[in-house]
């Protein structure tokens, strides 16, 4: 649990600078250039998820705190199809979707999060998942309120059909080969098996 700790410690830090250092993050962008402070953001990041990643590995063989009813994992996997649907909508430009949420990333963290959240209940996975929706939640709070102070419009822009078409169709797909095929190659679980 250490690891996957750590992990989680250095990836919220990173993502959680606009949150409780907007004004220093300003700064540090100022001072190393854009580019510079993404590539360090980047790289810290990709540290952070490396250490979640084998952290959460080494938490597979845990007791379960709790046995989700199996219902929950059909649910989760269904639970997760708009969460691609967002996630997608966060890079398609042109889309309703994002333009009436705001910012769908962090929506479709949230609905991830929740999804594995109540069909898993090993204490690896309530650390991880629980900790996702945490953060997602406090982050779009954060981001709306932002939104607010500037007075920006979440929904300034409104998008198009075929946009929302683009947004749909991108994360649906996406979806279906991560569920059917990606899921049980990457993570060792086959969500509809």
């Amino acid at each position: 649990m250490t690891i996957l700790l750590l992990g989680l410690l250095i990836f919220f830090s990173v993502h959680s600078v606009r949150i409780v250092a907007d004004g220093w993050r300003t700064q540090q962008i100022a001072r190393l250039g854009e580019n510079r402070w993404k590539g360090l953001y980047s790289l810290v990041s990709l540290i952070g998820l490396g250490l979640i990643v084998w952290g959460y590995s080494l938490t597979r063989g845990a007791p379960d705190l709790w046995t989700p009813p199996v219902w929950t994992h059909y649910l989760a996997a269904l639970l997760t199809l708009p969460a691609f649907v967002l996630l997608t909508a966060a890079y398609v430009p042109g889309s309703r979707i994002k333009a009436a949420i705001g910012h769908p990333m962090l929506a479709g963290v949230k609905l991830w999060a929740f999804a594995h959240l109540i069909a898993n209940g090993r204490p690896g996975d309530v650390l991880l998942f629980g900790s996702f929706l945490a953060w997602s939640v406090i982050a779009f709070v954060s981001a709306r309120r932002r939104d607010r102070a500037a007075g920006a419009r979440t929904n300034a822009s409104p998008g198009t059909l075929s946009g929302d078409a683009l947004v749909v169709v991108i994360g649906l797909v996406a979806w279906a080969l991560f569920a059917f095929y990606g899921h049980a190659w990457l993570i060792g679980v086959q969500p509809f098996g």
